[in-house]
């Protein structure tokens, strides 16, 4: 290797010990005081609305992944340059080290409930790193200035050597503190642990005939490892239902506290309520339908006596996520709950253990906010959640949907009788029919599966007696108010997407 590659390498193998020293000195602090997750929370927060869509898009419940090795190679690429650069008379190198350890503490130390002590991850990684290079780079240095070839091939295998070390102690600290981490905060165990409540009145049998059980449809009932996860937290937060609590506060008459515990006095509900991101496209995944076990917001929220010109709940997530919901939903009557329950499991931490909220008929950006800890009793015109400050719509109503689950899109069939199947939703309206278009034909009415609750999708299947050619199908929905939904082609941003779903099959 040339003196210019192993200054890369320092470099590089620098930058490995920052993140590593980090990850252990988080150990003792917050998983999100470290560097990558600090800086990852901030680019999350201020991401454009389309680089954002886009992102989802293109790579679905795996965006949090994707950002995370896109920084992990800039951070590479910045160490890279920062070896470069680094001379032991002129130390470059450590300036730009020293800029990102600045940057990476003030990330952390703004994030929703950060202690001072956040920035010091940052600051003793950093702190070693430059160390490391300033080492790395004075043995580089005096690797250039040998000319005897025995000398030169001594000086290179102990530059290398300790560019090795260097290297493989930065991973070996990263991996120990990521690991140990994990196990100190992991609840799985304790979640594993927890016993559901029975619910109040006869268990919530789902009626067989609500999935018509057609290969390549979606089921009735989404499994939670196959449902949909979208939200704003970088790592799945562990919150252990000890030191949990719900906050019901503002603009009410007593201001309540619960704790887990406190859950334990009362007697939930069980109920079928579909669940739909903001984000889904036309005909997208960003869907499903679950069992939820969990208490009627409406009596937790008596309880504390909203003031009558309150007209939001505000509520927080233990990540500082924010969802702003009409109060006027929340105790209408319609099962708007703190749930508790998934599935017959105790949520999974993914999905917002030990706590979240569930309102049906809502986009989750204003509703489902995972690991809730606060309710803020106040007005729209006082208050603006997380997403709308960005240009979200203030409410979010669930708009009328439909998706064509099977045939996959652009695939080759044989001709005569093909079965198209999919899903609908109008969540809180319920679904009064379904309509099929064959190229420009006439809409047809599917079959539809039958509707234990306005608050689910609604399965649908129609028969086609196909020819061969190259064919596009339509599909549509009608709502249980009898308004069918809109062709009008509308993208995500800023309340939800809408057109017709479509799909190209060829008959041969």
């Amino acid at each position: 290797m040339t003196g210019r590659e192993l200054r890369i390498a320092s470099g590089v193998a620098a930058g490995v010990v920052i993140l590593g020293v980090a990850e252990v000195a988080a150990v003792w602090i917050s998983a999100d005081s470290t560097p990558l997750q600090a800086v990852g929370a901030t680019i999350v927060d201020h991401t454009p609305d389309g680089l954002r869509e886009w992102v989802i898009d293109r790579f679905g419940t795996n965006d949090k992944l994707v950002l995370f090795v896109l920084m992990g190679l800039v951070a590479l690429v910045v160490a890279g340059v920062a070896g470069l650069a680094e001379r032991v008379s002129r130390p470059v190198g450590s300036a730009i080290f020293a800029v990102f350890g600045v940057c990476a503490a003030v990330a952390a130390v703004a994030r929703p409930h950060a202690a001072w002590t956040w920035a010091l991850p940052s600051i003793l990684g950093v702190v070693v790193g430059i160390t490391v290079l300033r080492s790395l780079i004075r043995r580089i240095g005096e690797f250039e200035t040998v000319t005897e070839s025995d000398d030169v091939a001594i000086e290179r295998r102990q530059v290398l050597r300790g560019l090795a070390t260097a290297a493989a102690l930065g991973v070996g600290a990263g991996v120990l503190g990521r690991v140990i981490g994990v196990r100190s905060r992991d609840v799985s165990g304790e979640r594993a642990d927890v016993q559901l409540p029975e619910p109040s009145g006869p268990a919530v049998a789902v009626d067989p005939g609500a999935d018509l059980k057609i290969p390549g449809l979606a089921s009735y009932v989404t499994p939670n490892s196959d449902f949909y996860r979208i939200d704003t937290a970088l790592t799945v937060p562990q919150v252990s239902k000890a030191d949990w609590s719900l906050r019901i506060h503002g603009m009410v008459d007593r201001e309540i506290r619960l704790s887990y515990a406190d859950l334990a006095s009362r007697t939930p509900v069980e109920r079928l309520v579909t669940l739909t991101c903001v984000s889904n496209p036309v005909g997208g995944d960003l869907i499903g339908n679950a069992m939820w076990l969990g208490y009627p917001l409406k009596d937790l929220l008596a309880e504390a006596g909203p003031h009558p010109d309150a007209d939001m709940a505000l509520s927080r997530s233990i990540d500082g996520f924010t969802a702003g919901s009409p109060l006027s939903v929340l105790i209408d009557g319609r099962d708007a709950i703190l749930a508790v329950g998934m599935n017959g499991e105790p949520l999974p931490t993914a999905h917002g253990y030990p706590a979240r909220l569930v309102v049906p008929g809502l986009y989750g950006y204003v509703s489902a906010t995972k690991w809730v800890t606060e309710i803020e009793i106040t007005r729209f015109d006082r208050a603006q959640a997380y997403w709308t400050k960005r240009g979200w719509s203030e409410y979010g109503p669930i708009k009328t949907g439909t998706r064509i689950d099977t045939p996959a899109g652009h695939g080759t069939l044989s001709a005569g009788m093909v079965t198209l199947a999919g899903v609908a939703w109008a969540q809180h309206r319920g679904i009064k029919g379904v309509e099929v278009r064959i190229d420009q034909g006439q809409w047809q009415p599917a079959r539809l599966a039958t509707e234990p609750s306005v608050d689910t999708w609604r399965q649908w299947a129609f028969d086609w007696d196909a020819t061969p050619g190259l064919h596009t199908v339509w599909a549509r929905s009608t709502d249980g108010n009898g308004e069918t939904q809109t062709d009008k082609r509308q993208d995500v941003v800023p309340d939800g997407a809408t057109g017709y779903p479509s799909i190209t099959v060829r008959i041969a």
